[in-house]
């Protein structure tokens, strides 16, 4: 057998990398980057295999996505279909993959090799996690068994990942950009798949599935097509024997990479066309797609930068400083978009305004006449050496990332033609400033070269067409002459006739200078930030870095102010206020953000929010303008009413987002003693004028109290100066500490059970959403809090299992803890085509389920999920903003729990089964009398629910039996009105028997009208796949027959509906508001100064 072949161990690395590297190549082909992070205490690994939707049969669209699918389903070695997800779940770990146009990515995570988390062999030596799971993955590649008992459950799985996606605007656009496509270019393809696509339609044809998918994986997967990432605490060698082992089995079939030289996605035909599309939210784009050059092997130059660092500039001079103050646009994105190994596209992105809508022609022309400024000068090397400058000080300073982002990204970097000591960097680093190549870039954008999608719900109304898969309504026409002959004019301006406020950027005074870190050797990480100042006015926490040592720092302030959330007004007046400050600081702040420095301004429930984080060189002048604008805001009436109508806009979109996203909100809403939700902001933005802000803004600073954290490479001192400026720059009055909001949280009784239903906005949305939530207690009962936790992690593998894989209910289902201000319970959330009440009972059945699995729990099971548990609490934070998010929000939690993790593991340690038994059947067992129970159900506007209304059920069978006798018409089979009725008058059709129905069916053709069985079995096959239809429109929950046994739901008590939110949160007690863990006194700063 060939040797492994080392091609490299000297990777680039950043200056504070202290993994080492090793590129490897074994006899197969399969080539691996090994890496050693002794500290990690996550390992990780992911395979790239160069194979995607591009690659999918024409006439079976969603091959590759659905043997990503299958390929998690048992393998030879390891034939039980979930094993790969139990070693990973007991072991702190998950999986997950995804399909792109030209490559699949499988990644995993489990614990570090540890003394604490080891497994036993047969012969009594140790091995890690990770080699347990690196030989299941290895698997996947050398045998999978594509079980026929789980293609079915599979497929319909990828069925319900499409149709959850069927009124996402993302998904709608990017399908409609491929179908408008070139037919001959494999962008063109559908790429997700769904049922009738990968079984119904294939099975008509006579077609194999089963043979098709082990076919696709044989033809396609292929070592020398692998590019696999593994990283362990393990040294370089051994995990080189481990990679070495575990994946020779892997065949190699010597196949080419996938390359599409040959065509491009838009030809002649498709070129210098406009498309207008309707979205399903109130959304304004105008996008400019230019086909462009496939740049992966300009890895030093890369010439797009250039372009979009200019085009896509927001600062004074820009398209967008233009185009936004004439009121047409608020946003403008630029930037390459690879399609694959041979073309691309450079875009244009576009957020229009109502006015720019209507300008839209005006706009294009400013954006070419902006590219003719940018070809009339001669590429600037100023303007490279600035963006090379930052690439390579934001590369120096790059920190750790999770685990499993690393591995997935990198094993997708590498199957790009880089040098491979350069994997780390990438196209990362921009290395060379090359004239020709930047020239050669800026010819791909001309006028005779590009496509226009223009995307609004209103214009221009007469849309003709509707997209195949995901049903988008638009128009596609030839720009119209005039329209061209001015955008060639545009193409060719000169500085005599262009628009005189466009020039190119000035230099970047925010790029950082002062680049050094105070180091210390040897320092022990503190746990938790100093509390250094704390008065009536002001509290302010500091951490010196210890742990990352990178020139960087966060500023976390809260200006205290009870005001911000008072009412639905006023918090629409303090989002609206927070929106003109980031609108008035766009041009300003571009320059910072470039440089690698950014903020963030929000309002929340106890105040409002400023971040500060980056670059600390330059952090504190950038929040003294922050400060200064917030202070002399000028709400300029015309920026008003672009804000307004955007933040109107964004509040009308919530309704149309996936259902899952939305039920969490009303969960909130009903267990917060004070709270709001989005139809009661909606209510409040139309009457706002901008006298309103203008008044209002002032009466929030007038008097506040300041929570403030700074964190990183920030001395005590500047710490105590930034704290000052905001004290200085907005002069407030002291909030005396009787007047601060306290957080509380409604509780349930103990024996309750509610069920709050909500009819979703989105009339086309075929989903319905619970979320089953069950109060436990108090956040600081941590005790509970362990035991909770502890239940999270042991349903978080057989809740998918069983409520996903196994039952089919739906793509979206979460089970686990859920916190609120001050309490904390467990929940499960499904998004499904299933009835509610139907998801509700699930979650019953699988609840009583799992409590028997509790009890028969051996303790080897039971001590492993402990011992998974308490490695993820312990997990190490990976970089700057990991720690200093964590700290932030335990300081606005209000529990000031710094050390927390350690907390949960002090009390996990102790825990028994029978602890967790007793746990169980007191809080959580759907029949336990103690239990305290509230469920959300989003119902969508096509369910049963919401279309029967009125409807009785002699009504709904009148309407049925018409309906099937129109329909037999329709075909060529004569109608007997009284034999139809007759044979369906002991049908139970209002609880959707569908067997009944078709058995009705049939002997009304076979003995009633006397069909020929041939044609009687066609028709019955026919209706059979519209009935499901038929019965939901007319609210019949449609009766599923099921294939397998499903674990029986227990009898509960019946639920009380929550008709009047106001009278149900009337009836329940408030908890305690959060106290802190310790004296503040304890906390203080009592050390030297760093």
């Amino acid at each position: 057998m060939a040797p492994i072949e080392r091609i490299a161990d000297k990777l680039e690395k950043p200056a504070l990398d202290d993994r080492s590297y090793r590129v490897i190549r074994l006899p197969n082909k399969l080539e691996a980057l090994l890496v050693h992070d002794p500290d990690t205490d996550k390992a990780s690994a992911s395979v790239n295999v160069n194979v995607g939707s591009f690659s999918d049969a024409d006439d079976m669209p969603g091959m590759a996505h659905a043997v990503e699918h299958l390929l998690f389903m048992g393998t030879e070695k390891y034939p039980v279909e979930n094993d790969y997800n139990q070693y990973l779940s007991a072991h702190s770990g998950y999986s997950n993959a995804y399909t792109s146009a030209t490559e699949t990515n499988y990644f995993f995570e489990v614990a570090a090799s540890s003394s604490q988390d080891t497994d036993a062999t047969a012969d009594g030596s140790v091995t890690s996690p990770l080699y347990g799971a690196l030989d299941r993955f290895a698997q996947f590649f050398i045998a999978p068994l594509f079980l026929s008992s789980t293609l079915d459950r599979e497929l319909k799985a990828v069925d319900s990942e499409n149709k959850k996606n069927l009124q996402s605007d993302g998904w709608r656009l990017s399908q409609l950009k491929k179908t408008l496509s070139s037919p001959k270019h494999p962008y063109h393809h559908f790429s997700t798949g769904n049922l009738q696509t990968l079984r119904d339609e294939p099975r008509k044809r006579g077609v194999n599935i089963r043979d098709e998918f082990i076919q696709f994986h044989h033809k396609n997967y292929s070592a020398n097509r692998m590019k696999l990432v593994v990283l362990g605490r393990e040294k370089l060698d051994e995990l080189e024997g481990w990679v070495a082992d575990l994946f020779a089995g892997v065949m190699n079939k010597d196949l080419p990479r996938n390359r599409w030289d040959g065509i491009q996605p838009y030809t002649e035909t498709e070129l210098l066309t406009q498309v207008y599309a309707k979205p399903v939210m109130d959304t304004r784009l105008l996008d400019i797609y230019f086909p462009y050059q496939d740049e992966e092997e300009m890895y030093e130059t890369q010439p797009s930068r250039y372009l979009s660092h200019l085009i896509g500039h927001e600062g004074p001079g820009s398209i967008l400083a233009y185009i936004k103050a004439k009121g047409w646009a608020n946003g403008l994105s630029a930037g390459v978009a690879p399609v694959c190994p041979g073309s691309a596209f450079f875009t244009i992105s576009i957020k229009l305004t109502e006015d720019g809508l209507k300008q839209y022609q005006e706009v294009v022309k400013v954006v070419f006449q902006y590219v003719s400024l940018i070809k009339e000068h001669s590429p600037q090397q100023w303007i490279v050496d600035e963006v090379m400058g930052m690439t390579e000080v934001d590369f120096r300073f790059r920190e750790k990332t999770p685990a499993t982002s690393f591995t997935s990204r990198l094993s997708s970097i590498m199957q790009h033609p880089l040098p491979r000591h350069r994997l780390l960097s990438g196209t990362s680093v921009v290395r060379k400033f090359d004239s020709q190549a930047i020239t050669q870039a800026l010819s791909y954008i001309r006028p005779d070269n590009y496509r226009l999608t223009l995307v609004s719900q209103t214009f221009p109304g007469d849309w003709d067409q509707r997209e195949k898969w995901y049903g988008t309504e638009y128009r596609v026409e030839a720009i119209p002459p005039d329209f061209q002959a001015m955008i060639r004019r545009a193409a060719e301006s000169t500085a005599k006739d262009r628009i005189p406020d466009l020039h190119l950027p000035h230099k970047n005074e925010f790029i950082p200078t002062q680049l050094t870190v105070d180091k210390r050797e040897g320092v022990e990480p503190m746990k938790a930030p100093k509390l250094i100042r704390n008065d009536e006015a002001v509290r302010v926490w500091w951490k010196k870095d210890d742990r990352f040592w990178v020139p960087k720092g966060n500023v976390y302030v809260t200006l205290r102010n009870p005001l911000s959330k008072a009412t639905p007004e006023t918090a629409v007046k303090s989002n609206l206020y927070c929106e003109l400050v980031k609108d008035a600081l766009v041009e300003y702040s571009y320059d910072a953000e470039i440089a690698g420095l950014e903020y963030q301004l929000s309002s929340f429930s106890m105040g409002i929010d400023i971040d500060v984080g980056g670059y600390s060189d330059k952090m504190v002048v950038l929040l003294e303008k922050v400060l200064v604008s917030m202070r002399d805001l000028e709400v300029k009436p015309e920026r008003f009413k672009i804000i307004k109508e955007r933040v109107l806009r964004g509040l009308r979109n919530w309704n149309f987002q996936q259902p899952y996203r939305q039920v969490g909100d009303f969960t909130r809403w009903l267990g917060s003693e004070k709270g709001w939700i989005n139809e009661q902001y909606l209510a409040e933005v139309t009457p706002l004028a901008p006298e309103d802000i203008a008044s209002f803004y002032p009466q929030l600073l007038r008097q506040m109290h300041i929570e403030f954290l700074a964190h990183g490479n920030i001395h005590k001192e500047d710490a105590l100066r930034m704290t000052d400026l905001v004290e200085s720059t907005l002069r407030p009055r002291t909030l005396p500490k009787s007047q601060w909001q306290i957080r509380r949280n409604l509780l349930l009784p103990p024996g309750s059970d509610f069920t709050y239903r909500r009819t979703l906005g989105d009339p086309a949305n075929v989903n319905n959403c619970i979320e089953y939530y069950i109060y436990v207690g108090s956040l600081a009962d941590h005790a509970l809090r362990a035991k909770l936790l502890l239940l999270g992690q042991m349903t978080e593998e057989i809740g998918f299992d069983q409520l996903r894989t196994k039952e089919q209910l739906g793509y979206i289902v979460f089970t686990g803890a859920k916190f609120a201000a001050t309490i904390m319970g467990y929940r499960v959330i499904i998004q499904s085509e299933r009835a509610t009440e139907y998801l509700e009972e699930r979650v019953n059945a699988f609840l009583a389920l799992f409590g028997s699995k509790l009890e028969g729990m051996d303790q080897e099971e039971f001590e492993g999920h402990k011992k998974s548990l308490i490695n993820k609490r312990l997990e190490k934070v990976k970089n700057l903003d990991q720690e200093s998010e964590r700290f932030w929000n335990h300081i606005t939690g209000e529990y000031f729990n710094f050390t927390q993790n350690e907390t949960d593991v002090k009390h996990l340690k102790p825990l028994s089964k029978q602890d967790m038994v007793d746990f169980f059947g007191r809080y959580i067992h759907p029949t336990s009398p103690c239990r305290a129970k509230l469920s959300v159900h989003m119902i969508a506007q096509s369910s049963p629910i919401a279309l029967a209304g009125n409807i009785s059920a002699e009504e709904q069978k009148e309407k049925l039996v018409g309906l099937l006798g129109k329909y037999l018409t329709s075909i060529g089979i004569s109608t007997d009105a009284d034999a139809l009725s007759k044979r369906f008058e002991v049908v139970d059709i209002a609880n959707g028997d569908q067997a009944a129905i078709i058995a009705a069916m049939s002997s009304y053709l076979q003995e009633d009208v006397e069909v020929p069985q041939e044609q009687s079995s066609a028709v019955l096959e026919q209706g059979q796949q519209l009935l499901g239809t038929v019965l939901l429109s007319l609210g019949i929950e449609v009766k599923v027959e099921e294939t397998n046994d499903l674990p029986p739901a227990p009898k509960v008590k019946e639920t009380t509906l929550v008709e009047d939110v106001f009278d149900y949160k009337s009836g329940l007690g408030v908890s305690e508001g959060p106290r802190p863990v310790r004296e503040f006194r304890e906390f203080e700063e009592a050390e030297a100064k760093l």
